[in-house]
């Protein structure tokens, strides 16, 4: 599988020329591809470009309706809950963590939770979101069952990621990780470049180890049985009954709050996908002096990379600094596609209208 990079700019006008072509207006398209490229960025290549062909089949099945608004049908000074009426899961998340922002700036938390939404790319962008206005953010998202519980065969959760982003220095703390081993993005790379799986990540049909990406997949779409391990992987002799543990959490702030579809409904209702999500923006003034909170998580922060490396290793990361690194990277070598997204990506460009615009190869 051969990889080419573009550059970062001429995929930003390409993906926003792609969403306008489905329907989108100006600021949607540009809420989608910020979202899109944060992924790519941060060096996430399961939820980047090459989600692209994921939302052109929902988008040309009308599982995400392009015009859609979003409805407040329940509401405090702290809380709230949206109906999304199927709409794209980036704009309705940009509008969800706002209000929740906005509401932690007037009270000192802001929580909103979501019904009816789709696949929103990468949880960390909203809790940054957070971050970014000197808040504590928080995000989580339901999905598609495929978590398989521990002792089952039968995928019950979705990935179920948790995000949390909090303002240091000098980097800023940032966690977004599913509660699976990994999440069905990696498959789908994996499948792409044609390479099995390690052992631990999934079960086949029958509840067994499988390396096989294609198998599990399609398993997973068929509702066949099977499904990606928990964070701890199976059994209990690795703990995995405690990444089943974080998926249910995840699942009680989403579908449950919102009084939602959890994870097993999800996809099974032809006219939307029912996903559900959470926001939350925390101000820890409420705590005490800010400034001092900060500082306290960035001596600690920076202690951890200080201490005692394991043999063979020079360095500690804390969580957000490798995708801080990958997106120095990126924007220097540009986005790294390979043939098969690049593929898909063309036949988008012809549907969309968007031909002239479909970058070309930097190297």
């Amino acid at each position: 599988m051969q990889y080419h990079h573009i550059p970062f700019e001429q995929m930003q006008t390409f993906c926003r020329k792609v969403f306008a072509g489905y329907g989108f207006s100006e600021d949607d398209c540009k809420a989608i591809t910020n979202v899109l490229l944060d992924a790519d960025l941060s060096g996430i290549e399961s939820h980047g470009v090459q989600r692209l062909i994921r939302y052109h089949h929902e988008i040309t099945s009308g599982m995400a309706n392009t015009s859609a608004e979003p409805e407040i049908v329940f509401e405090t000074p702290l809380s709230a809950v949206l109906d999304g009426h199927d709409c794209m899961g980036q704009t309705l998340g940009a509008k969800a963590m706002t209000m929740a922002i906005e509401k932690a700036k007037k009270t000192g938390i802001g929580f909103v939770s979501v019904r009816n939404s789709n696949h929103y790319g990468i949880a960390g962008f909203y809790a940054k979101m957070a971050m970014r206005e000197g808040l504590m953010g928080v995000c989580m998202t339901n999905s598609e069952s495929i978590m398989v519980p521990t002792f089952g065969k039968q995928a019950m959760i979705g990935t179920n990621p948790i995000a949390v982003a909090m303002p240091a220095k000098p980097n800023p703390f940032v966690f977004d990780a599913a509660t699976t081993v990994v999440p069905r993005g990696k498959l789908e790379v994996y499948a792409k470049r044609g390479n099995g799986i390690p052992d631990g990540w999934a079960l086949d049909e029958n509840g067994q180890p499988s390396s096989d990406s294609d198998r599990v997949l399609k398993n997973i779409i068929s509702k066949a049985g099977g499904g990606i391990l928990p964070l701890g992987g199976a059994g209990d002799m690795t703990s995995g009954y405690k990444g089943y543990g974080f998926g249910l959490l995840c699942e009680i702030f989403t579908s449950i709050f919102s009084n939602g579809t959890t994870s097993n409904y999800i996809y099974k209702n032809p006219t939307g996908s029912g996903i559900c999500q959470f926001y939350g923006a925390i101000d820890y003034g409420m705590f005490g002096d800010k400034a001092q909170i900060e500082s306290r998580l960035s001596t600690f922060l920076q202690e951890i990379r200080d201490s005692a490396k394991a043999d063979g290793q020079s360095r500690i990361y804390i969580h957000g600094e490798k995708e801080l690194e990958a997106r120095e990277r990126v924007l220097r070598e540009g986005i790294p596609v390979n043939d098969k997204t690049y593929a898909e990506m063309q036949m988008i460009a012809d549907y969309t209208g968007s031909a002239d615009l479909l970058p070309k190869y930097a190297d």
